[in-house]
């Protein structure tokens, strides 16, 4: 089963994928991907790479920036680890991101993996949305089966609560169901190449 760690690792990969990155960028550059309702704090950011390094996914070099001539002699700065991606790494990064199994289908895994569909199989792409598709309609059965049964036992602020929960998630549905159907669409299937006769 895949854990926080486990996702944060590959959003790592993927973010290394596009050139080596200090620190600090590649905190900035995750938090956009793993969204605002996650905070990413160095804590956490560190040590997942101090494990991925030590599995030979990423490398580290020291890189001390240009010092500016026309700054005080005291403004030397700071040497800055440089994050890169090695050959495993890459081959990591590709096995996960075209895993398309139950993991992908959680709300963290799925919007992981969403963030990284432009380097996705067009086959695992396809089969991760449906699944998460599948997962949200059964969210929506459930919650509609808990807001009948409980409708007399709870107080107006639980039900509405239910209700927000029930709309966001039938409104994602409706958001997969464009999605697939793009996917799905001839216009993205792959052209056979030409016979040799034509």
């Amino acid at each position: 089963m895949t854990t926080r760690a486990d996702i944060l690792e590959f959003a790592i990969l993927g973010m290394l994928g596009d050139g080596p990155l200090h620190g600090y960028e590649l905190r900035k550059r995750l938090a956009v991907v793993l969204g605002p309702f996650r905070p990413l704090s160095y804590g956490s950011l560190y040590p997942a790479l101090h494990r991925l390094s030590a599995r030979d996914l990423i490398t580290g070099a020291e890189v001390t920036p240009a010092i500016d001539s026309s700054a005080p002699a005291l403004s030397a700065k700071r040497a800055r680890v440089v994050y890169a991606l090695t050959g495993d790494g890459k081959e990591a990064f590709a096995a996960w991101v075209n895993e398309a199994g139950p993991d992908a289908w959680d709300d963290e895994g799925f919007a992981t993996h969403m963030a990284f569909f432009s380097r996705t199989e067009a086959r695992a792409r396809v089969r991760i949305l449906h699944g998460r598709r599948s997962r949200l309609e059964e969210r929506v059965a459930l919650l509609r089966e808990s807001m009948t049964r409980s409708r007399e036992r709870v107080d107006a602020y639980t039900l509405q609560l239910q209700q927000h929960g029930l709309e966001g998630a039938e409104r994602e549905v409706r958001w997969l169901n464009e999605l697939i159907a793009a996917e799905e669409s001839p216009a993205n299937e792959p052209k056979a190449p030409p016979s040799p006769s034509e």
